[in-house]
């Protein structure tokens, strides 16, 4: 029964590799808190990472995203919607979208994340 169990996690690993799954067994693929919006520079949540919270951010204000991280892949785990901004200064000419809080995770942004702003609900 062992030998048959450890064949099959083999030929299931193998698989997950050959098919580029090998991520889809965790449970959360990066570290950002409940009450973070968390941007990273690279997609899949890699590279330098920005946080911003409640805290350090003000409602219905356009913010820059800090740190100089220019957002390729973020999470949004604030309780609050928040829209995401192509422009630096929030201009609507550029791109931008408003996502729903409590965990939303867009490991490939559908452009490079300059600004947020944070709303009431």
């Amino acid at each position: 029964m062992r030998t048959l169990l450890r064949a099959a996690l083999a030929a299931l690993f193998t698989l997950s590799t050959v098919l580029g799954l090998s991520t889809l067994a965790t449970a959360d693929p990066m570290p950002c808190d409940s009450g973070e919006l968390c941007l990273w520079a690279e997609p899949t949540f890699a590279g330098p990472r920005a946080v911003m919270t409640l805290s350090n951010t003000t409602l219905e204000e356009c913010v820059p995203v800090p740190d100089g991280v220019e957002g390729r892949s973020f999470a949004n785990r604030l309780s609050r919607p928040v829209t995401v901004y192509q422009d630096a200064d929030c201009a609507t000419e550029g791109e931008f979208d408003t996502y729903p809080g409590r965990g939303t995770y867009v490991p490939d942004a559908p452009f490079v994340v300059r600004a947020v702003q944070i709303w009431f609900s």
